[in-house]
């Protein structure tokens, strides 16, 4: 990833890096990119809305109150609101919890995560990305399409090597590595 954007001059630009929420991401990228001043990691719109539904789905008696406290936390998280969130978690009625840990996980899923959470509605405003799905699709195209079928099972070297066989393809690089061993390093002319 490094040589490509040194390849095409792209470290002279802001980097946004979209997550999941995944502590090693997190870390690899700081470690990756400490040097750079100008990038940016930002928590996806999609999986932070996700981790809500799912944790609040354990951590609350039943739907409609899940629902209703959704209602009212999406907006505090879409307005960057992070504080304002947590508070609303902490002030849960008790007769309406039925798993404290699960609520207590989601608290702390956005005390790890507040750097990372953003004012959506600004980026959004402005134009720019509140999600990962271009790299989602990506990996669709390349990994999940050919690999993710009903009991595959492929070891990590292979897994690995239809990927970059994949991505050669995808990416009409194929001829020019068989014949040379080389990439290019630029965009793809389909980009």
């Amino acid at each position: 990833m490094l040589a490509f954007l040194l390849r095409n001059h792209l470290l002279t630009y802001n980097l946004h890096f979209f997550v999941d929420g995944q502590r090693t991401l997190y870390t690899t990228i700081l470690c990756a990119f400490a040097w750079l001043s100008s990038f940016q990691i930002v928590l996806d719109w999609y999986h932070l809305e996700k981790r809500c539904k799912e944790q609040l789905s354990m951590a609350l008696k039943g739907r409609v109150i899940r629902n209703a406290l959704l209602d009212e936390l999406f907006p505090f998280l879409w307005h960057g609101c992070v504080d304002r969130a947590i508070a609303l978690l902490q002030s849960v009625d008790s007769t309406k919890i039925k798993h404290q840990k699960a609520l207590a996980d989601l608290i702390g899923y956005l005390e790890r995560n507040r750097p990372y959470i953003p004012c959506y509605s600004v980026r959004k405003r402005l134009g720019l990305w509140n999600s990962s799905n271009r790299g989602e699709k990506a990996n669709d195209l390349v990994v999940s399409d050919r690999q993710k079928h009903n009991g595959m099972s492929w070891s990590k070297p292979g897994s690995v090597a239809l990927a970059a066989v994949t991505a050669l393809v995808r990416n009409q690089e194929y001829k020019r590595w068989f014949q040379t061993g080389t990439l290019s390093f630029s965009f793809s002319p389909s980009c």
